[in-house]
């Protein structure tokens, strides 16, 4: 899989994607808070065979440019349709992970003509519990005040992203997840924990007019975003698969690509 950077100018500034060479149908992903487009360099690799795939750093995150203010969710699905028209394509699948796939609900809403099919993975539709709400905003000012997550934090980081089985059987899952986090940038993490969690909107209603099929895919072990939650999104959507998978916490398609992949493929054949 050969994969070439771009620079996009999108209404959060410019973001950094990486584009596949297959000619093909357009495949996006977009990753997890605090996570860059690299997450999904094992996943993309399987659908490259069939896929142009762009992975996406996405606001303030990795290579794209530093977020100095907050974000609605519609800025963000904006961002996609902004990547979309670059690529000069009329529409997509879209693949994303606990941000990316709030934003993949919210893109299916606002702009069904643009995305083929959704996966949404280890997400939720909901507004955020008072007890999220507090912890992520004293989160987010520590990250602010330290520049980054500070080492002291990253066990508890890699908990909320990881379960039992990765901590235990995927070592170099967890390297890459602690790589991430160190290069994080605070300032700018800053905005996009504040936006995605504490001041998030409830989308229940909105996911109700989807019009597109929707692959919603819930981690047994993920301790975020718990299955009764991601279930509840799912349900809101008409028509949703749904998956709950053993051995998966929050960041599902870095913790088992292969099976991942699997499910994706055989959503996409069905529909």
């Amino acid at each position: 899989m050969n994969l070439s950077p771009r620079s996009v100018e999108t209404p959060l500034g410019r973001l950094h994607i990486q584009v596949g060479d297959t000619d093909g149908p357009v495949m996006l992903f977009w990753p997890s808070l605090l996570m860059t487009g690299d997450m999904w360099l094992d996943q993309a690799a399987i659908h490259a065979e069939h896929y142009r795939v762009v992975l996406i750093d996405p606001p303030g995150a990795g290579r794209s440019t530093a977020l100095t203010r907050g974000f609605s969710f519609d800025e963000c699905a904006q961002c996609v349709v902004a990547i979309l028209d670059h690529l000069d394509v009329s529409s997509a699948v879209f693949v994303g992970n606990s941000w990316g796939g709030m934003i993949g609900g919210t893109l299916a809403a606002r702009h069904p003509k643009r995305i083929d099919a959704a996966v949404l993975m280890n997400c939720t539709g909901s507004a955020v519990a008072l007890k999220q709400k507090l912890e992520y905003r004293l989160l987010s000012t520590v990250v602010r005040l330290a520049g980054g997550i500070p080492r002291q934090m990253e066990p508890i980081a890699i908990a909320a992203f990881t379960g039992p089985t990765s901590r235990q059987q995927r070592p170099a899952v967890i390297a890459r997840i602690r790589d991430t986090l160190r290069k994080t940038n605070g300032r700018s993490a800053h905005w996009a924990i504040r936006s995605v969690v504490p001041d998030r909107p409830d989308q229940l209603e909105l996911l109700s007019t989807i019009p597109i099929p929707v692959l919603v895919i819930a981690g047994a072990e993920d301790a975020t975003f718990p299955v009764a939650e991601t279930r509840q999104m799912a349900q809101a959507i008409p028509g949703a698969r749904f998956e709950v998978l053993d051995g998966i916490a929050h960041l599902a398609g870095l913790e088992d690509p292969t099976r991942i992949a699997a499910l994706v493929t055989d959503f996409l054949e069905q529909h």
